[in-house]
């Protein structure tokens, strides 16, 4: 039977890409359920196209007529019988309650979006546990990761994430207060949205996957290490006690790990994919990350580490910087400025509840907004 999809972030990159995932396999899956904000005119389109039973959009108003769809909340759509995977993909803490929804109810969960995670973590792995809910890896690192352990019985003694280090790897400091919006924007090997794409470039991306790593795979901190992997080719690798070390690799193409996620536990040939051409790579190379120029790295593993509602505040602060960053309103290097500030004056709550986290978000978001206040007067 096919596997029925709701794709949550539809219009998005990680939706589009699922999409294209499934046009190549008509007979392996359908789209029974479709989420997404703002962009009306391409929701509108690819209802037109899969033609869902359910839908979800912020301007639910502007679609177009109904088509037989119906209009339902995102937390229904997570959990709703005719759903067999969700694939998270809305951006920031926008799909928290519906990740939460679709746990709750012990769905697979596709998830692409990394924030459910490192803000709720512990709350989500403890109702999973209960619910059998089953929660597959669609980042590309995590994908990889996951990849590796398949068929391992012994626990990896350490797992190491590589980044790309986006488009200013070798930038110092003083050439990061330059970067514009412009240039953050073009990432050197991935298409992806705005918000990710800017946390890429800051490796907050990179920061925040190492937390999301901690609760996917049961990882104490001090064994999971990041690497800078400029060409994109090895996108993680796991070292067993034995010093053998795997390692998963392809070309830089989000839809591999969507459809591994989609496919499990089974592999699908897809000619849309390309291959790797050993022939025009010269070399594969590898650097430690710069803490002390790119800090959100270093902040986020922090707030893993000390856990509770810090890493709440770190996405809520990090998507509010990275917003004001993008209009303008502070340079690229401030936007670890505005993170560490709204860290520093968090009071954290051991082991939060989900209002305990909403509240943390508001916090830390309130605090960039003071800080960035302040510091233009």
């Amino acid at each position: 039977m096919k596997k029925r999809i709701a794709v949550l972030g539809s219009t998005g990159s990680i939706g589009q890409q699922t999409l294209d995932v499934v046009r190549s396999f008509p007979d392996e899956f359908s789209i029974v359920a479709l989420a997404a904000g703002q962009n009306t005119d391409l929701l509108s389109r690819q209802i037109a196209e899969f033609k869902p039973a359910f839908v979800y959009c912020q301007n639910g108003k502007d679609l177009l007529p109904d088509t037989g769809y119906k209009l339902l909340p995102m937390e229904e759509i997570a959990c709703h019988s005719q759903v067999d995977i969700v694939l998270a993909a809305t951006s920031g803490k926008a799909g928290l309650s519906a990740v939460m929804s679709a746990v709750t109810a012990g769905k697979t969960i596709a998830l692409a979006n990394k924030e459910s995670l490192v803000m709720t973590g512990e709350i989500i792995t403890r109702v999973a546990s209960k619910t059998r809910a089953r929660i597959l890896p669609v980042d590309s690192e995590h994908s990889a990761i996951w990849q590796c352990l398949n068929g391992e019985r012994q626990e990896p003694s350490r797992i190491i994430l590589t980044a790309s280090g986006g488009p200013f790897h070798n930038f110092s400091a003083g050439q990061l207060s330059r970067v514009t919006p412009e240039q953050a924007l073009k990432h050197p090997s991935w298409q992806m949205g705005k918000k990710i794409t800017i946390d890429s470039a800051t490796l907050m991306n990179k920061g925040l996957e190492v937390i999301e790593a901690h609760w996917l795979f049961e990882a104490p901190f001090d064994n999971i290490n990041v690497l800078i992997h400029p060409q994109s080719i090895i996108h993680s690798m796991v070292e067993f006690v034995d010093g053998s070390i795997k390692a998963q690799m392809s070309c830089p193409d989000m839809r591999l790990p969507i459809q591994y996620a989609l496919s499990y536990p089974n592999r699908l040939p897809n000619p849309q994919l390309h291959r790797i051409e050993w022939n025009r790579i010269d070399k594969l190379t590898f650097e430690q990350p710069d803490f002390d120029t790119f800090p959100c790295l270093k902040l986020a593993i922090e707030a893993g580490r000390k856990g509770g509602t810090y890493p709440a505040v770190l996405c809520a602060a990090d998507e509010e910087a990275v917003e004001m960053f993008l209009s303008g309103r502070i340079k690229f290097n401030n936007i670890a400025d505005c993170v560490e500030r709204a860290l520093e004056q968090h009071q954290a709550i051991a082991h939060p509840g989900m209002e305990d986290v909403m509240e943390s978000d508001e916090r830390g978001r309130q605090s960039v907004r003071e800080f960035v206040r302040e510091s233009q007067c």
